[in-house]
């Protein structure tokens, strides 16, 4: 079975992210909550697609979140589904780029992947959960 990790990057990419996984939680019957809620077998049929199966039943968006401010971060947790995530899958830094691309290109963005910040975490985010796969094909991206 194959299985995706989810990379949402920037304001665009964790709004359009958030909504992504408020509809998929939709379709297969997860509440805000990660608990199966649904009526239907083949809701489960390829949950694992999208989904880790936490204790307690419980499942989690396969999904990393980064920005370089805490802001959207922060809407998205506290939007319908942001208690689904796993809090160790948000990298952020704490001054974005104020969707300049210039700005994130070559300053904020360029002192966050060089130095010791949180950002150094977000290459083991995608591949621990890759990790187990038989072979990784492609990652999704929202940015």
């Amino acid at each position: 079975m194959r299985e995706i990790v989810h990379i949402q990057a920037g304001q665009c990419g964790n709004q359009i992210g958030a909504k992504f996984w408020e509809v998929i939680s939709d379709e297969h019957g997860i509440d805000p909550t990660g608990s199966y809620q649904g009526d239907s077998k083949l809701q489960l049929e390829r949950i694992n697609v999208y989904y880790n199966e936490a204790s307690g039943n419980k499942y989690v968006p396969r999904a990393i979140l980064v920005d370089l401010e805490p802001g959207t971060m922060d809407s998205v947790r506290s939007g319908p589904f942001g208690q689904i995530f796993r809090p160790d899958n948000f990298v952020f830094g704490q001054s974005g780029a104020g969707n300049n691309w210039a700005k994130g290109h070559y300053t904020e963005g360029a002192e966050a992947s060089s130095s010791h910040t949180p950002w150094a975490e977000a290459p083991g985010l995608v591949w621990a959960p890759s990790s187990s796969a038989r072979s990784v094909r492609s990652t999704p991206t929202a940015s």
